[in-house]
């Protein structure tokens, strides 16, 4: 039997790749990038095809050369934008964080199918359309929100904004960011409220609580014409008790076991029971749903506005604040840090901006308590906040923890 042929256990030398590719690349780019007086639409979509077949089987330093080659460009052609933007981030940085003529279509695209590092760095882009900006914040990466929150040109949606605010409830540090943006809206800064620190709760009585004397000046003649109707129209009737200077409710004062307001809340000073804050928030023109939530916000604040827009004294602070068993001073006798804080915001608020923000809380917390809202609420569904007008929405977001707690 024959002896097996000797082997070389060298293997054999493959050819070398070298210059040649990386000169064919180029030569390829370089037509990409003629302008369309040298080079017609068909001529340059061969030559990309060409390329990116080229650059998908290549070296990732071939596509690194080749995306830095593109970034200036004006019209990138979608087959090889595609193959970049998606490859390894630091090949898709160049053209993502520089180029300066993407389509929307292929950043969302991007954005949806590319790693968190990509949708860091589209974050960060100079000018970012609202639609980016809904594609990036559908993903919840807090890392990707805080870049777009800081990024001045990142232009949110309404929705978009209302998600945030949404995920600022687990997330506290968009706070800060989300009061930086123009886009955030009065009912979005006051549903947040009930969730911020006290320095965020006192930006946002300083920049939301506004006056409602040119709302009261321009429908001035609508309160006639309303009553003549009997008050029949429920969104007429809604919309001008947001607007009526009077914040107490003097019906529910015909029907009170209480002489005022302020017999209620000397009442209360003994101890608040469900009943009495119940009666306080129907004298105060309010419903028990938002006097709830004032009464058991932790911080005090809220009970400031409701004895400020009521024009209540400023002892009245103290006698809720004692009927709620709420410690009002430390071991050295100083008021305590959340008593004296309520007591700078009653003394910080004008009476017609404090009502401004009493009645933006009342028409969010209560107004929009529909039962589709109730169950929605119940069942933690915060996901389907387009279905729901904007109080409807604020309601949603404020009570949803006490519901499901």
């Amino acid at each position: 039997m024959a002896e097996p042929a000797y082997q070389d256990p060298t293997p054999a030398p493959t050819p070398a790749i070298g210059r040649a590719r990386r000169a064919l690349v180029k030569r390829l780019a370089d037509v990409v990038c003629l302008p369309g007086s040298r080079v017609n639409a068909f001529e340059r979509a061969m030559t990309a095809d060409l390329l990116v077949e080229m650059l998908r089987e290549g070296e990732p330093s071939e596509r690194l050369r080749t995306a830095r080659r593109l970034v200036g460009l004006t019209e990138i052609p979608t087959s090889i934008l595609r193959l970049l933007l998606r490859d390894d981030i630091a090949i898709a940085s160049p053209l993502l964080a520089d180029g300066t003529i993407i389509p929307d279509s292929e950043l969302i695209l991007c954005a949806h199918s590319a790693s968190i590092e990509h949708r860091r760095v589209i974050a960060a882009r100079r000018e970012i359309s609202e639609l980016v900006v809904d594609a990036l914040i559908e993903a919840a990466e807090s890392d990707v929100i805080e870049l777009l929150l800081r990024n001045a040109g990142a232009r949110f949606t309404a929705t978009g904004i209302e998600r945030v605010v949404a995920a600022s409830r687990d997330h506290p540090r968009f706070i800060g960011g989300l009061l930086r943006r123009g886009e955030l809206r009065p009912s979005h800064a006051y549903v947040m409220f009930w969730w911020s620190d006290p320095e965020a709760r006192r930006t946002i009585l300083q920049r939301f609580a506004v006056s409602r004397e040119v709302l009261q000046d321009a429908s001035g003649d609508i309160f006639p014409l309303a009553t003549a109707e009997g008050w029949q129209d429920p969104l007429v009737r809604k919309a001008l008790q947001f607007i009526e200077r009077r914040q107490r409710n003097r019906a529910a004062l015909d029907k009170s076991p209480f002489q005022s307001l302020e017999d209620a809340i000397a009442a209360a000073q003994d101890g608040m029971t469900r009943d009495l804050a119940s009666e306080i928030s129907y004298l105060a023109g309010i419903k028990p749903t938002t006097g709830a939530k004032i009464f058991t916000d932790a911080c005090g604040e809220p009970l400031a506005i409701l004895c400020k827009a009521t024009g209540l004294p400023r002892s009245a602070v103290k006698a809720l604040w004692r009927g709620l068993r709420r410690p009002e001073a430390d071991s050295a006798g100083r008021a305590t840090p959340a008593l004296e804080r309520s007591l700078i915001t009653y003394d910080m608020m004008a009476v017609d901006r404090a009502q401004t923000v009493l009645r933006y809380w009342n028409w969010s917390l209560s107004s929009a308590l529909t039962p589709t809202l109730v169950r929605a609420i119940r069942e933690g569904d915060e996901n389907a906040l387009d279905e729901y007008s904007a109080p409807q929405r604020a309601a949603m977001l404020a009570l949803s923890s006490d519901f499901n707690g």
